[in-house]
């Protein structure tokens, strides 16, 4: 299959790493991943921001771009849900849009749902919190949300469990909001930096050493309050551990 690699602005300006351990994973799967240089960003803050004019012409660069490619993977569960579930709106009854929106997938999500994966060959041994950003809990459906009945699954906690040495703590509140939310962390700055205040605590009166999401932006914001108050706590994408990196 022919993959093509979608790397969030987040991702590319502060996190390269994640990008890299995506490859990874990837590859060590056996897929031949392509990264187009030409991507920018999706549009997702634009659209957040209500500026859908200012969205368009990215949305149009991106099916440009990745409409070549069997998948798209992208290690970024709230950019792959503005692909899947927000394209719609900026262009009706596009034939790019519908197989993109089919084919476009969160990396835990195309590990598990398309490639079958059950286990990975690496080992991380230390006591994990998952926090499930809030995109791809309840636009991708990753994780298990408390406000739905029946029988929900985590695909990635799934991933992460069938890791050697991992400890994956229980969380009081594990699909709370960090309040990072883009422009909401910038416009309501206080009641932002006391959303992530709870989810750190949690994280801590769990017993966890490292938190990790699949988010780059959510744990961005979430560093920060971790590293201006001294918190022992460490942050690293959801991609870093099934590629079996450690912070030691």
């Amino acid at each position: 299959m022919r993959v093509g690699l979608f790397i969030p602005c987040y991702v590319d300006q502060f996190y390269p790493q994640v990008g890299m351990a995506t490859v990874e994973v990837l590859e060590r799967l056996g897929i031949e991943v392509d990264f187009p240089e030409a991507q920018t960003c999706c549009g997702q803050p634009m659209a957040n921001t209500g500026c859908l004019d200012d969205t368009r012409p990215l949305a149009d660069r991106f099916l440009q771009i990745f409409s070549g490619y069997d998948h798209v993977v992208s290690p970024s569960g709230s950019c792959v849900s503005m692909v899947r579930h927000h394209y719609e709106a900026l262009f009706h009854n596009d034939a790019r849009l519908h197989h993109l929106s089919e084919h476009t997938w969160e990396l835990c999500e195309f590990l598990v749902d398309v490639l079958k994966v059950e286990k990975l060959p690496v080992r991380f041994p230390h006591r994990v919190g998952l926090h499930s950003s809030c995109h791809g809990l309840r636009e991708l459906r990753l994780d298990a949300c408390s406000e739905r009945m029946g029988n929900q699954h985590s695909k990635v906690r799934r991933l992460l469990a069938g890791i050697d040495g991992i400890q994956l703590v229980d969380l009081k509140r594990c699909d709370e909001c960090c309040g990072f939310g883009g422009t909401f962390a910038v416009a309501e700055e206080g009641v932002s930096i006391l959303m992530g205040v709870d989810r750190i605590e949690d994280h801590v009166a769990s017993g966890a050493e490292v938190m990790t999401a699949t988010d780059a932006s959510c744990l961005m914001h979430l560093e920060g309050i971790i590293r201006r108050r001294n918190i022992p706590l460490r942050t690293m994408h959801v991609a870093e551990i099934l590629a079996g990196r450690n912070w030691q």
